[in-house]
């Protein structure tokens, strides 16, 4: 069965997790992606504990793992022009490059937009970076929580009267960063079948952390007045939509929005006078009754009240609990990974995006060594003889894998 972006090409010079979440989504959607990596220590995620015993030195991070199955690796000295001319002819045969270095940066080594556009009009150029190729902080360096911090989505998150808390999962890095560039790529592929002709997708993790406050945002525009941390509806301002302590130490969640839900809720508990309470803000009386109702029973008893009454409660997993839940199971959200080297799959994360006809593979292939594929590539797509190949690598234009590569000797 083919894939649904079969045939799409993609360079990827990014690193770490932006980037690499992005190309992981088009390259189990069946995008051939190759990751451009320096000469020296490749994507330093590669390097990052814990490491699957068994497999290849510079392809046993899990995490690496977790970022890039179905994906290839080159090898390219960019700082050589005979590394650039070595890009630029793999441009030439793809239709997408993924970068994620500061703004400028490959204009200065002389690979930008306009040379990869005039060896290939139809190149769609994507650049993932904090705060975007232009406007007063594109130089500057950042993480996740800073994006988060600038665009005021963190001093929203956290209970009223504490600290901003730090979410556990990147929501800039990835829902900023990851997947509007996934979502700007095909879009510019998209509109290049039309036309004939690529352009360069800005995406600004920043620009689109923000975009996750499109219903708040919206609201202050209308009324004028700024949220506090711990009142907006949906973050800890209502009583119906909270999470709870229970008896036994465990937390469910309670998300009875519609008045059905909450009325199914003080039916059930036998509270029926908490009804016109569904609105209550945290810290009034009537919050306080709400949370005595809760933690009058553990966590198991009120999952077994969800089984019974429909009011929108779960209980708050931890990650274990999570990955070996039903849920997860049936939704195949847990795939193995057959890794060379490693006795069992390796465990990841599947595809979260369900096709009914053409579906993601998250197993075509494992995930490379460093300059794994760096000859096969350059006769494949480039063209090039052995004699041309074996000049590169005796240059260091080009690498392949190291012998004996260890983090060690990429850090000494």
């Amino acid at each position: 069965m083919s894939l649904p972006l079969e045939g799409v090409r993609v360079l990827d010079l990014s690193r770490l997790l932006p980037g690499g979440f992005c190309s992981l989504l088009l390259a189990d959607y069946g995008a051939d992606v190759l990751k451009v990596e320096d000469t020296g220590m490749g994507d330093y995620i590669r390097w990052a504990p814990p490491y699957v015993e068994g497999a290849a030195d510079s392809a046993r991070s899990a995490l690496f793992l977790a970022l890039n199955r179905n994906k290839r690796s080159i090898r390219i000295d960019l700082k050589q022009d005979a590394g650039r001319a070595v890009l630029l002819d793999l441009v030439r045969a793809h239709d997408v490059v993924l970068e994620s270095f500061r703004p400028g940066v490959l204009d200065r080594l002389g690979v930008g937009y306009e040379a990869m556009r005039a060896v290939n009009p139809k190149i769609v150029l994507c650049a993932i970076s904090g705060y975007g190729q232009d406007g007063p902080l594109r130089d500057r360096p950042g993480h996740d929580m800073n994006y988060l911090g600038l665009v005021g989505l963190l001093a929203l998150t956290g209970a009223a009267g504490g600290p901003p808390v730090q979410p556990a999962g990147q929501i800039a890095d990835l829902g900023g960063g990851a997947l509007m560039a996934a979502f700007g790529i095909l879009a510019a592929l998209r509109e290049a079948e039309r036309t004939g002709a690529g352009q360069v997708v800005d995406v600004a993790m920043a620009d689109g952390a923000l975009s996750w406050l499109a219903l708040v945002a919206a609201r202050y525009f209308a009324d004028g007045e700024v949220p506090a941390r711990g009142a907006l509806e949906l973050a800890g301002g209502l009583a119906c939509y909270r999470p709870y302590a229970c008896a036994d130490g465990g937390w469910v969640t309670l998300g009875a929005l519609e008045p059905k839900f909450w009325r199914a809720w003080c039916r059930g508990v036998g509270r029926e006078d908490l009804v016109a309470a569904q609105f209550a803000a945290p810290g009034s009386d009537a919050h306080a009754q709400v949370e005595a109702v809760f933690a009058a029973r553990t966590r198991a008893q009120w999952e077994a009240f969800a089984a019974q009454h429909e009011c929108c409660l779960e209980p708050v997993l931890d990650l274990a609990e999570a990955l070996d839940s039903e849920l997860v199971r049936a939704r195949g959200m847990v795939v193995g990974l057959d890794q060379p080297g490693v006795a069992e799959p390796v465990r990841l994360l599947g595809a979260p995006v369900k096709l009914s006809r053409t579906p993601a593979d998250t197993n075509r292939l494992p995930g490379p060594a460093l300059g794994e594929h760096s000859a096969a590539v350059l006769r494949e797509i480039a063209g090039y003889d052995d004699a041309r190949i074996a000049e590169l690598m005796r240059t260091g234009a080009v690498g392949g894998p190291p012998a004996q590569a260890t983090e060690a000797s990429f850090l000494a």
